[in-house]
């Protein structure tokens, strides 16, 4: 399979109670991903709290992931901001060795216009030695990269190969489908519309439920691949409520109650994030151990 097709990963950062990096948990975390089935990984985007990691942490991460992974599943690395030259900056300093794209967040906070965000991303593609997915989040960046501008971005920018969008709206995902360019990617950045995104023409997802039920999830995103619509439905019903549950009191707090509860990693966040409320806990628990 193309490179950045199927079911993609947003790795979370296992803490130890000690609010240290767990690196035994995210090795094992990793290899459970590539048993099964999952088709690539990204590394140190907004799921793995990397705002709250220092430098040497995220080299850290970095280097327990390529070698958990052994060369065996494509690795994505999040380096985005909304200081142009900041990024700018990362890129040409980081240390890239073994990761195959970057994962790039349209500016937040400062909210640039459509022109704004163009040339941000022109100067990050031309500086970036890596191909770039640029990421769309609304919810999190405060302002909406328009599927006209992502056009233009897949048209103009080589180095730009596709777009993680996760502004959950199906009807924006299916219009941007719809222009741009037929080689370049529209990934899924959000779970629950993944398989209508995938069956519109998308190229699957970068998934944060995929990392607590990676068989069931990469299957659903290969059977919408594969256009076997009822099996792809089937797997997505038995899903669904499990996202719901994970993101009810946001990311990474539900995914880390799951995977506590599948004994894979400690239940702890690192503030301003805290842990999922017992209530919410003990949803989750009740959803696996049906699941």
């Amino acid at each position: 399979m193309d490179a950045f097709v199927g079911t993609g990963v947003a790795l979370i950062t296992p803490f130890k109670e000690d609010l240290s990096v767990d690196s035994e948990a995210l090795a094992s975390l990793v290899k459970d991903q590539i048993e099964n089935g999952i088709d690539y990984l990204v590394v140190l985007g907004t799921t793995a709290e990397s705002a709250t990691l220092k430098q040497e942490e995220k080299e850290l991460v970095k280097s327990v992931v390529k070698k958990a992974n052994e060369g065996k599943l494509p690795l994505v690395l999040g380096i985005g901001g909304n200081n142009t030259a900041g990024v700018i900056e990362e890129l040409k300093s980081a240390d890239l060795d073994g990761f195959d794209a970057i994962l790039s967040v349209s500016p937040y906070y400062n909210k640039p216009t459509q022109e704004g965000v163009f040339r941000h991303f022109k100067a990050v593609s031309e500086a970036s030695p890596l191909p770039i997915i640029l990421y769309n989040v609304p919810g999190r960046t405060s302002s909406n990269v328009l599927p006209e501008t992502i056009n233009r971005i897949a048209r103009e920018l080589d180095n730009v190969i596709g777009v993680k969008e996760a502004a959950g709206d199906i009807v924006q995902a299916m219009k941007l489908i719809s222009l741009v360019p037929e080689d370049f990617k529209v990934i899924s950045g959000d779970d629950m519309i993944t398989l209508p995104m995938t069956l519109a023409g998308g190229k699957g997802v970068i998934s944060v439920i995929g990392q607590g039920l990676p068989r069931e999830f990469s299957d659903m995103v290969r059977a919408g691949l594969d256009g076997r619509v009822k099996d792809a439905y089937e797997l997505h019903y038995r899903i669904a409520p499990s996202i719901d549950l994970i993101f009810a009191e946001g990311n990474p707090a539900g995914i880390k109650a799951l995977l506590a509860k599948k004994g894979m990693i400690s239940n702890v966040l690192r503030l301003p994030l805290v842990e999922a409320s017992e209530n919410l806990q003990s949803r989750i628990n009740a959803f696996m151990e049906k699941f």
